[in-house]
């Protein structure tokens, strides 16, 4: 039994729509509160109250369904999903099962095409609540609209897995479809995997739930994929159950042995109609579709000369890759590499250690349009460039205000640099002596001296310019 293995995934994303109200009543979908706050009889499933279709999620979920290249159907239907747990008070789940909204879709992720099967609405259920000595039930997700993304069994490795989540986060973030923030499950994943011979029949597939991050989907699939391999070449056979992830442990472990659809007993919902997309629904919400990731990358690519991993960077977020575009705006495009640079490197280091987004940045882009500006006409050097912007993060001030009131304009004449390069090199003779030779990095100590000397406001270019031609 031992040789070579294959790795074959296939990924069900549960997606938390953006809406204020939940998908079937007017009860809010906010996330934290109080237990059992955001409830009423509809989503109670109280004998007698019917489900009402919210709008704003259908308009959502047929977003993500176009930004997802997938066909469309023109008429969709509501199924009623059977089975009895406790976080499930109607005893079903209204979802979609043979006619989804959207199916045959692709993304690409990591330089792959995965293809998706099919996306259908469905409400949340609640959540149940452990503690040492009960486990209470709160239902204020319940009827919560979600949107699950299934993909064909394409995904042939954990970080190709990984690389797909990325980019599908980004997409849905770009569109306003959902925050996709884990931590709130408004974005929560399970895989399915098996292991087959190159080329061979797909093997017993093993869902893995409880993945609750990008690391966790990336590193379950390599455990279950060694697992499995392991257990084949042992000569056992796999079971087709559901595991667990249990991050702690790096392990998996069974939960139950899986259902099948029949299981389930779908059938139509009858209290809701077939949902429609017509064409002009349809054109009105592609119109309203922004650039998206993948495109915004190759554009980033062609028209500002920047590198594949900084496009990748910068059109990973959706206020990002605006911010960036907005410093192009007021600095120039010439500008794109050092505004690039700047974003990722002090920006985002700022941002992080803040906890904050990039719309919510003490310095706008017109400041760092504006702190560009003054590096290119030589009024500051790149070192005081950084104090000014540390200075603008904390005071909100103008980098142009700060530079005059600091007194921080560089010092571009050359006869007060040459006097201090002078000063400088009679100080530091084997610096002198090592330069004469032929040891350009002795030149750095020189340097060091001049900016020490000039409150580090000589102009870089020219210090370097004269200390060569004094030491030739």
């Amino acid at each position: 039994m031992s040789g070579e293995w294959e790795l074959v995934v296939g990924l069900e994303t549960h997606v938390q729509l953006a809406t204020r109200t939940k998908l079937f009543c007017a009860c809010p979908a906010a996330f934290g509160g109080g237990p059992n706050e955001s409830l009423c009889p509809v989503c109670t499933g109280q004998p007698g109250a019917l489900p009402v279709l919210n709008r704003r999620a259908v308009e959502l979920a047929l977003a993500a369904g176009l930004a997802l290249e997938c066909r469309i159907r023109e008429r969709s239907v509501f199924a009623r999903k059977n089975y009895f747990y406790p976080d499930l008070p109607k005893g079903y789940q209204i979802s979609q099962y043979d006619r989804p909204f959207a199916e045959d879709g692709r993304l690409l992720a990591a330089d792959a095409i995965v293809e998706i099967e099919r996306i259908h609405l469905e409400e949340d259920a609640g959540k149940l609540v452990h503690e040492p000595a009960s486990t209470g039930v709160d239902l204020n997700r319940a009827g919560t609209p979600l949107i699950e993304i299934v993909t064909r069994p394409v995904i042939a490795s954990a970080e190709c897995a990984h690389a797909y989540l990325g980019a599908l986060k980004s997409v849905l973030r770009y569109c306003g479809v959902s925050n996709c923030d884990m931590e709130k499950g408004e974005l929560r994943c399970d895989a399915n995997i098996s292991v087959r011979r190159p080329g061979g029949a797909l093997g017993t597939k093993v869902e893995l739930k409880n993945l609750n991050s990008f690391k966790a989907v990336k590193d379950a699939i390599g455990y279950e994929f060694e697992r499995q391999t392991a257990a084949l070449e042992a000569g056992e056979r796999i079971v087709q159950e559901t595991r667990l992830w249990d991050a702690a442990a790096g392990r998996s472990r069974t939960m139950r042995v899986k259902e099948e659809a029949h299981d389930y007993r779908y059938f139509p919902d009858p209290d809701l109609p077939p949902l429609e997309a017509n064409e002009d629904r349809l054109y009105s919400i592609r119109a309203a579709l922004p650039e998206l990731p993948a495109a915004k990358r190759q554009r980033f690519i062609k028209e500002f000369d920047l590198s594949v991993y900084d496009a990748e960077v910068l059109s990973s977020d959706r206020p990002l890759a605006d911010y960036f575009e907005a410093v192009l705006a007021a600095a120039g495009e010439e500008n794109a590499k050092a505004a690039s640079n700047w974003i990722q490197s002090e920006l985002l280091a700022k941002l992080n250690g803040a906890g904050l987004p990039v719309s919510d940045s003490p310095v706008g882009p017109e400041s760092i349009g504006e702190l560009l500006g003054l590096m290119r006409e030589g009024r500051i050097s790149g070192k005081i460039a950084k104090e000014v912007f540390s200075k603008a993060w904390e005071t909100g001030k103008s980098p142009a205000a700060i530079v005059e009131e600091l007194g921080l304009v560089q010092v571009s004449d050359a006869g007060a640099i040459e006097a201090w390069v002078l000063e400088a090199l009679s100080e530091n003779p084997k610096a002198v002596e090592d330069l004469r030779a032929g040891k350009k990095r002795a030149a750095g100590a020189i340097v060091g001296a001049v900016m020490k000397k000039s409150n580090g406001k000589a102009n870089p270019a020219l210090v370097n310019k004269i200390i060569e031609e004094k030491t030739a």
